[in-house]
């Protein structure tokens, strides 16, 4: 009785045995699990400082007798440097909508001979000591490449000698607009490259005899910069 019931569990081990490698012969091997690329993402705020080259248009106009002359005062040019901070936000269509703004130091100035008129052979000194923008900025980005429009108000702080003793430093607002390219060399830190043209609301003098005098300056900008992400 006992050899049977041993040769029955035999039995049924052998089958169990055969039943347990025909179902490992018939399992498919897993594929691991593809782990998704995260795309970079331009959202958020950041600060940062730039480097640059600038170089600018200066006039002066003159009126007298009910006569305006106009004169160039020749093209002002120089270096500048300075910080600037914003936000990005990243749509899902990879649009990117931004503020900015910046304060640039510079040393950018022109003095010239005017020529012809109740002027001629008179000095004008114009000089620009510091500027800024507050800018919108509207891009589209390609993973970790951003290029981008941006236009908003600008700043200038001015300095102008002109003939007859007149003087005027003063802050001068306008206009600019412009575009650029920027690229995340990492999560937080990136580097863009950017051209600004600015126009600036000219300065009014006074003379007193009557006579009124302005002068007026535009420039173009381009700048290296690098920004940390927060």
């Amino acid at each position: 009785m006992l050899k049977r019931a041993l040769l029955g569990v035999s039995a049924l081990a052998l089958l169990a045995g055969s039943a347990s490698a025909a179902d490992l012969s018939t399992r498919y091997p897993v594929k691991a699990a593809v782990v998704p690329v995260q795309m970079f993402s331009w959202t958020g705020f950041y600060i940062g400082g730039n480097v640059g080259y600038g170089w600018g248009s200066n006039s002066f106009d003159y009126a007298t007798g009910g006569i305006n002359y106009s004169y160039n005062v020749g093209d002002a040019n120089g270096m500048f440097g300075g910080l600037q901070g914003g936000y990005n936000f990243q749509f899902a269509n990879n649009v990117v909508v931004g503020l900015e703004a910046d304060l640039e130091f510079a040393d950018m100035g022109k003095d010239n001979v005017l020529i012809g008129g109740p002027m001629a052979g008179r000095f004008t000194s114009q000089s620009l000591d510091y500027f800024g923008t507050i800018r919108g900025r509207l891009g589209y980005a390609m993973d970790r490449f951003l290029p981008y429009f941006t236009g908003g108000a600008a700043w200038a702080n001015t300095n102008f000698t002109g003939p007859l003793g007149a003087s005027a430093d003063s802050t001068s607002w306008g206009w600019t607009i412009g575009g650029g390219l920027e690229y995340a060399v990492t999560n937080n830190w990136t580097v863009k490259a950017e051209y600004l043209y600015a126009d600036f609301d000219g300065q009014k003098i006074v003379y007193p005899g009557g006579d009124v005098a302005s002068s007026g300056f535009s420039m173009n900008t381009v700048k290296a910069g690098v920004n940390y992400k927060f």
